[in-house]
């Protein structure tokens, strides 16, 4: 389902066995978020900024869906890492957070380091196919929702634009989850 195209160059040798890395970033709240906060979670990734007017808007909109869609299923998780650090700082994050309606416990937007953030979007997530360097004039803008299991494996990208979708999306969770239902004896 990965074009090589939307691989970078330096990770295209791994096949199945590619895991997302670790992170270290900051939520909407000031939080430390890392890989452990969605240790044992099926979770949704996507790359946004809160200053976007337009693909933007649309994924925010398929960002509340799910919330609404997993509100009650705490294996089920949210993950919007900014691609604009310098601007979607701790308190933007916040203002941005209120008017989406995020719940915190579900959802995560996160800042932190440019590079590291480009660096997660290109090489772990696999969500973008633009070349960069996380300087100051790179800018990563994708439409991807990237599907990642408990085991930190990406197992789907979905466009976040695309109501139809978000429901292929909405049925492929539900189906991991059975892969994660305890066996019966």
């Amino acid at each position: 389902m990965v074009t090589a195209d939307l691989v970078d160059t330096t990770v295209q040798y791994i096949r199945k066995y590619h895991k997302v890395k670790d992170f270290k970033l900051v939520n909407q709240n000031g939080d430390t978020i890392t890989q452990k906060d969605y240790k044992d979670k099926i979770y949704v990734a996507d790359f946004f900024f809160t200053t976007c007017q337009s693909i933007c808007i649309d994924m925010a909109k398929s960002m509340q869906t799910l919330q609404k869609e997993f509100k009650n299923d705490d294996d089920i998780k949210l993950l919007s890492h900014s691609v604009t650090p310098e601007i979607d700082d701790v308190p933007q994050l916040k203002k941005y957070a209120k008017e989406k309606g995020v719940i915190d416990s579900k959802w995560n937007l996160v800042t932190g380091d440019k590079k590291q953030i480009y660096n997660l979007a290109r090489k772990e997530y696999l969500a973008s196919k633009t070349e960069g360097d996380g300087g100051p004039y790179d800018l990563v803008h994708t439409e991807n929702f990237v599907l990642v299991d408990k085991e930190k494996r990406i197992r789907g990208f979905y466009d976040g634009t695309n109501p139809e979708e978000i429901e292929k999306l909405i049925e492929d969770i539900d189906i991991l989850r059975l892969e994660y239902l305890p066996e019966e004896k």
